[in-house]
């Protein structure tokens, strides 16, 4: 039995742009992959069952008790650890906006070939674990040290390359005082999908660069040219690269969709009168200094609370009275560095950073 408006190509490449329906080969990743229900922007902390997930190769079967990480390489003083000895030192708790950078990616036109995401490819959650810095201290880096590669335990292959997913960070940046090493999300043990027993995370970066199931931490003397930070994540216009590597995220607003939905379109339905519209706001380049909401064009400022944390969204709230008839909302924000949401797709060849304003078609009955 066929089914409807999907389409299998020949030689489907990821990257590749295409005008057509979704592919059978992006809704495989779409059911092993899920977004954050945009209604769950309600909540400061997303609960670890709603923020999103993005598995690049298999979750793999990690034992916590024969599990070590390992740092070496460019030090002169290797350490081997263990999920204990990680947790008897000192550990720090924040809230920290985590977000794909190919959110958005099924919105541009042409749509480049991987995991569809929409709007919803994001999730704040309060992450617990020890700081990085302070072991690299430990170990002793390298005078010629330049880079620090971090290995995970998920393997595959990507871009005809068999890999162990990995990405690397400057010495400068892994030393960034928020840079840790997690092993609790929400104060549970982090979840199996989201890189148990231990995980990197650097806050205010795109989610690429928050190894899962992470295995070791190699100084290393010359730029590493792994498959995901020499490939992979880059601004690109065309199939060939180098392209501007992917770092921080830009900056983006998200709307909790008002009223209730219809069931397939997803459009949404409220009643005239006042209408609370409400939803969050954060970036990596700077804090959230403002957010307009636009209705049917007409732009206005809400009201932005103080941010949940450092590396954390902010809320924001705006009271509309709704007239019946059909209308377009749509949210937008700005950060300190003066970076505004564009209202128009800014296209690139891996659907990377789409952080075009968010459209909410709505009917007021």
């Amino acid at each position: 039995m066929s089914t409807p408006n999907i389409e299998r190509p020949v030689a489907a490449t990821s990257g590749q742009p295409t005008q057509g329906p979704l592919t059978h080969d992006e809704l495989q990743l779409a059911g092993r992959n899920h977004s954050m229900p945009l209604e769950a922007l309600h909540d400061d902390i997303t609960p670890a069952g709603l923020h999103y997930l993005l598995i690049h190769f298999d979750i793999p079967h990690v034992s916590p008790d024969s599990w070590r990480l390992c740092l070496g390489g460019a030090v002169s003083n290797a350490l081997e650890l263990d999920l204990d000895d990680l947790r008897a030192r000192p550990a720090v708790t924040m809230p920290v906006t985590l977000e794909c950078a190919g959110n958005g990616r099924a919105l541009l036109q042409p749509r480049p070939l991987s995991q569809p995401w929409t709007t919803g490819a994001v999730g704040t959650a309060e992450w617990t674990g020890t700081p990085l810095a302070p072991l690299l201290e430990e170990a002793g880096l390298a005078g010629d040290a330049v880079e620090l590669v971090f290995t995970g335990a998920d393997r595959g292959i990507q871009g005809g390359v068999e890999q162990q997913y990995a990405r690397s960070l400057s010495v400068a940046d892994a030393m960034h005082p928020e840079v840790m090493l997690a092993y609790a999300m929400n104060g549970q043990p982090l979840p199996l999908q989201h890189g148990f027993p231990l995980r990197l995370l650097v806050p205010g970066w795109y989610g690429m660069a928050s190894v899962k199931w992470l295995t070791s931490i190699e100084a290393v003397t010359s730029r590493f040219m792994g498959y995901q930070q020499a490939v992979a994540y880059h601004y690109l216009q065309g199939p060939d690269g180098p392209g501007l590597p992917v770092s921080h995220i830009r900056v983006r607003s998200l709307m909790v969709p008002p009223g209730i939905p219809d069931f397939f379109t997803r459009r949404r339905v409220v009643d005239a009168g006042p209408v609370m519209l409400q939803g969050r706001a954060w970036s990596g380049h700077g804090d959230v200094e403002r957010v307009e909401v636009g209705i049917d064009g007409e732009w206005m400022p809400a009201h932005l609370e103080p941010a949940a944390g450092e590396f954390a969204w902010s809320s924001w709230s705006l009271v509309w009275v709704a007239t019946p008839g059909e209308h377009v909302l749509r949210c937008r924000a700005m950060d300190s560095s003066g970076a505004l949401q564009p209202t128009e797709q800014v296209w690139n060849y891996q659907g990377i950073g789409n952080n075009m304003a968010q459209r909410v078609e709505v009917t007021v009955r």
